[in-house]
């Protein structure tokens, strides 16, 4: 293409040296032809800006040398920009296709939490309108204060369910991941058939103990009339006992059950009484030096006179079920450490034992109700498998959270986690009274 431009100018400026050669004047000649040259060039130069100015209704003008060659290339461009336009528009509708086809609503956001865009099943689970609503703050079309919380946390923990206004609406679970620049891709799920399968299964299980604790009852009253009977054959004596211990058992699991459900159907948050959490562990330390199966030390530490704002009830059954999980687990020889103290973030509460420990595969499961880490060492031991649930739970209600450190073999560390809004500040001098009430006593030998 260039070749074919010099050679056209080497045979232009040729000719005018050939006729000024022959008629004389060869400078004017030279300037004659350049002038003309320069205005075939400049024709094509408007040929080319007028095409490209209506290029979608025009055709191609036909040009040779350097300019047909550029027409050439911005065909081509036009052409490739053509086949990747209709490609990234056939997969941006596959996509929006797919996403009306999925049964969950899916929104996008923006980093200022505005809608960008969301599909079909997203505007009718919450209510949305595509010409109205794109462009607005989500946080202003959906006026419920967990949302709202929940949404500008610093991180999103896990899925959060929406429950209904009104009777008879949907609950929504709604699960927010982040990606790209500060974006958010919003995730919305009818979940009423699972909160309905979930309110019968706690209705259920109420109801059966509520029934199970009266026979119960009835039977360990028996048994115990049977076991302080002299009259007995001394054969039954061992029967008797078994059967005692394993009503005693079942005795406790339903007041586990009872007390799950109870902190299962409490709505909102715990009541705001004050609670002295200082004589309340002084208590609890108390009760742990008598049992005869204890650990060989058990300590308490009390760091803070400031004590909690809730429920007296719910921090005692949440203090007592991490505690006698720690002594049920930690040998004769080995140590529990319970500490209370407090800072500018809120409260909290830790046992700390040497006991078996639990695996780290195990820890994201173990406040799930009946949820063993070693079945056959918790029967043994007793326990229900509800004690943690009951602790999530407890702390739920008060905004805290159970936050649970464990090596295998070497222990582990569980710390109630309370907020600042629920922290009761106390006289400093209370420090001191709380401390000597708790003194630690060594075990008799």
């Amino acid at each position: 293409m260039w070749s074919f431009a010099l050679a056209r100018l080497a045979g232009v400026l040729g000719l005018a040296v050939l006729l000024g050669l022959i008629f004389g004047q060869l400078w004017l000649w030279l300037l004659g032809l350049s002038c003309l040259y320069a205005a075939w060039q400049l024709i094509d130069l408007y040929r080319l800006d007028r095409w490209l100015s209506t290029r979608p209704k025009t055709d191609p003008p036909d040009m040779g040398g350097v300019w047909g060659g550029v027409v050439a290339q911005i065909v081509r461009l036009n052409r490739r920009k053509r086949f990747h336009k209709q490609r990234v528009l056939s997969l941006l509708r596959e996509l929006r296709r797919s996403t009306a086809a999925l049964p969950d609503g899916v929104i996008i956001l923006s980093r200022h939490r505005e809608i960008h865009w969301f599909n079909p099943p997203a505007g009718r689970l919450l209510g949305l309108k595509r010409g109205l609503d794109i462009g607005l703050r989500i946080d202003n079309l959906i006026r419920n204060p967990e949302f709202v919380k929940y949404l500008h946390g610093e991180r999103f923990a896990g899925p959060l369910v929406i429950r209904p206004p009104k009777p008879g609406e949907c609950y929504l679970s709604i699960q927010a991941v982040p990606y790209g620049a500060g974006q958010i891709l919003m995730l919305v799920r009818d979940v009423t058939r699972q909160m309905q399968i979930e309110a019968m299964r706690k209705d259920f299980v109420a109801n059966a103990s509520h029934e199970l604790r009266t026979p119960l009852t009835v039977i360990s009253g028996y048994l115990d009339t049977l076991a302080e009977d002299p009259g007995v054959d001394p054969a039954w004596a061992g029967p008797i006992h078994d059967m005692r211990s394993q009503t005693q058992r079942m005795t406790l699991i339903i007041g586990d059950l009872l007390e799950l459900s109870r902190l299962e159907s409490t709505e909102g948050e715990a009541v705001r009484d004050p609670v002295d959490t200082g004589a309340l562990l002084a208590r609890l330390h108390r009760d742990a030096l008598a049992r005869g199966d204890r650990p060989a030390q058990v300590e308490l530490s009390i760091e803070s006179a400031d004590g909690l704002f809730g429920s007296a009830r719910d921090i005692e059954s949440a203090f007592t079920n991490v505690l006698v999980n720690a002594l049920k687990y930690t040998p004769a020889t080995g140590s529990v450490h319970m500490r209370w103290w407090s800072d500018a973030g809120g409260a909290y509460f830790s046992v700390a034992d040497t006991g078996i420990g639990i695996p780290e595969e195990h820890l994201p499961r173990i406040t799930e109700r009946f949820y063993r880490v070693d079945p056959g060492r918790s029967r043994e031991q007793g326990g229900s498998g509800l004690g943690l649930a009951i602790v999530k739970h407890a702390l739920q209600l008060h905004g805290g959270q159970l936050d649970v450190h464990s090596v295998e073999g070497k222990g582990s560390t569980f710390t109630c986690e309370f907020p600042l809004v629920r922290v009761w500040r106390r006289p400093e001098r209370a420090v001191a009274e709380a401390a000597a009430q708790s003194a630690p006593r060594a075990k008799s030998a």
